[in-house]
């Protein structure tokens, strides 16, 4: 804890996402190497286990509908009951309201597909306006979500409050927020139901302990977001185990549980039985690191996009 707070408040420039997805990185490995040290999985210096298994979510991927079908029964084949879709992209705010139809027949396909005991999730990156969001909230309401996540931009808290009022879908946000204090005002006004701090970025499992302690006075869930390999997966796994109000965990888990990194890097196989997986046992975060193995896969800088809307002007991703 005092390496947390000599990095954030020694640092006058504090907080971002740069700052933090650092900050992060240290206080994993901090907590790995005391666990190590200890003999003991992370969750248990925490408390212990307040849960005998994690529940998982993961994602069919894509925008066409028989396509998404098809990856989601093909999901569910692996082991998983609850999948996320997403929105259609889009360079600019989404203010008209055709999205809504075509996105109400995806999930409803989803839905016929799968039947009534999957959990599905709805992704829409913050691309809508209010209005739109509160339509489509109403159209999804038969199909019984877990959540609906970024309807809105997640710092316009009053807009997520307009959706939230509005409509009886739950709503969730956070995976862009990077400590306590970015949080705070979306926790007190209660805009959401879920919150989604991202380990990697919201200061690690430090920082995400506290988070997911404030949300829990507020009767809000948390829904760590994951889109990440072994490292930021296991650290989330730790807080899933030992946090009352935890709901459901992005699972980052490659299509068929394996993967040459991945099965190098974990010490116990990540294995998804009826959407849960259990709780991992390894001391520390439950990962090891074989240098020469890692060399092969050194990081590549990928291609910048720069989308941009119909006048030409800057669009967002």
């Amino acid at each position: 804890e005092r390496h947390w707070q000599v990095l954030y408040r020694n640092s006058f420039q504090r907080g971002g996402v740069i700052m933090m997805t650092a900050q992060s990185a240290i206080d994993q490995a901090l907590w790995d190497i005391a666990g190590k040290r200890f003999g003991v999985p992370i969750w248990a210096m925490m408390g212990g286990a307040v849960r005998d298994r994690i529940l998982l979510y993961t994602h069919p991927g894509g925008w066409d509908r028989d396509l998404v079908v098809q990856h989601s029964l093909e999901r569910v084949e692996e082991g998983y009951r609850a999948l996320k879709l997403t929105i259609a992209p889009s360079p600019e705010p989404i203010r008209d309201t055709p999205l809504v139809e075509t996105t109400f027949e995806l999930v409803a396909a989803v839905r016929e597909a799968v039947g009534d005991d999957v959990k599905l999730m709805l992704d829409c990156h913050g691309k809508l306006s209010p209005t739109v969001a509160i339509e489509l909230g109403h159209a999804l309401e038969p199909l019984d979500l877990l959540f609906l996540e970024e309807p809105v931009p997640p710092r316009n808290v009053e807009a997520m409050l307009l959706v939230r009022n509005a409509v009886t879908v739950p709503l969730a946000t956070g995976e862009r927020m990077y400590n306590r204090w970015d949080f705070r005002t979306t926790i007190e006004s209660q805009a959401v139901a879920v919150l989604q701090p991202d380990l990697g970025h919201a200061g690690g499992i430090s920082e995400t302990r506290r988070i997911a302690a404030a949300a829990e006075t507020y009767f809000m869930g948390i829904a760590p977001h994951n889109p990440r390999g072994p490292g930021v997966t296991l650290a989330s796994l730790h807080i899933a185990a030992c946090t009352p109000n935890f709901i459901i965990q992005e699972s980052a888990i490659p299509r068929g549980g394996s993967s040459e990194l991945w099965d190098a890097m974990l010490v116990e196989p990540l294995s998804v039985s009826d959407g849960y997986v259990d709780l991992p046992r390894a001391p520390g975060l439950g990962i090891t690191f074989d240098e020469a193995l890692l060399d092969r896969f050194p990081y590549r800088g990928a291609d910048t996009a720069h989308p941009t809307v119909a006048d030409g002007g800057v669009g967002d991703w």
